[in-house]
């Protein structure tokens, strides 16, 4: 386990013995749930860096908060067979670190894909979720974004610098974020690339792409309301970006109208998927967070190490 002075990284074997890679923030024992951020398909936890400070740093209830690289993607091995990039799997590679990690039960955080991990963790163990935050997603996912997400996602040009990086982004995602800061900007592109002996390289497997390439997209993808009226008894918070080609107003309205005490938050200016560094993402969750953090706390299983 590697540390630097906000977060741990720590690393945990999938059950194919693939090496997992998360950061862990914060306290490990703490009297509330645990906070597991879940990135979206291409995303890492670097993502969730600035949430996760605020979280792990809040002077009167700090949490402890692990942000997950699903295989393939950040710190994590790539799985030379493409196709285990699938969400049952990454569900059950996310059980295996909730598992080694001792949390029993935790708040997600899920932007896109992650938020459809959760609705699958849902069907097969229920009782490890406290609370849900949807960053850009929900039961029905429109299949524009997706065709948006095909056309880049593994093909993006290689950057010369972090510059370059910054520009590259831009060129494809301006117009799903049209005010964003330049501070934002790189901390996408972070994100997105690695810089390694000198030259920066995506943060995931190129390989990823196959998993889009050979959907058909024009057709509707099936909805998922049976597992979100799973959630109806639990807390749940929607953050939606104005902007969004992947979660609709009317789906949106929808999930309200399937669960009565849903809360939402409407990003501007920003697309699919609003971005933790800015204030108008991340304060709301933290919010969230520390107001039912309060209202039943899980109990702590120590690590090996602890």
């Amino acid at each position: 386990m590697a540390t630097n002075n906000t977060f741990r990284d720590v690393y945990v074997s999938a059950k194919d013995g693939l090496k997992l890679h998360v950061r862990e923030y914060g306290p490990r024992v703490t009297d509330t749930p645990a906070v597991v951020c879940l990135p979206g398909m291409a995303r890492t936890a670097h993502d969730f860096h600035p949430l996760a400070e605020l979280l792990a740093n809040d002077p009167q209830q700090p949490h402890r908060v692990i942000c997950v690289d699903y295989r393939g993607r950040g710190l994590s091995d790539w799985d030379p067979d493409w196709t285990h990039y699938n969400p049952l799997i990454e569900i059950d590679d996310l059980q295996q670190v909730l598992a080694a990690l001792g949390i029993p039960k935790a708040i997600f955080v899920g932007t896109s894909r992650g938020g459809l991990i959760v609705l699958g963790l849902v069907t097969v163990a229920p009782e490890l979720i406290h609370a849900v935050v949807f960053n850009d997603i929900g039961p029905v996912v429109e299949p524009q974004g997706l065709v948006r997400i095909r056309g880049y996602l593994g093909k993006l040009p290689k950057p010369a610098n972090f510059a370059d990086a910054v520009a590259i982004l831009k060129s494809y995602q301006d117009a799903q974020f049209p005010t964003l800061g330049q501070e934002d900007w790189e901390g996408l592109a972070h994100g997105t690339w690695h810089e390694i002996d000198g030259e920066l390289k995506l943060a995931y497997d190129p390989a990823l792409k196959n998993t889009l390439e050979g959907l058909d997209l024009t057709a509707a993808v099936p909805p998922l309301w049976p597992m979100f009226e799973s959630l109806k008894d639990l807390p749940v918070l929607v953050m939606r970006g104005e902007k969004s080609d992947i979660l609709r107003p009317e789906t949106l309205a929808e999930m309200q109208a399937r669960h009565d005490k849903l809360e939402t938050v409407l990003v501007a200016d920003q697309g699919h998927t609003p971005v933790m560094s800015h204030p108008d993402v991340s304060q709301p969750i933290v919010s969230f967070i520390n107001r039912i953090g309060r209202t039943g706390a899980a109990a702590h299983t120590p690590r090996e190490d602890e």
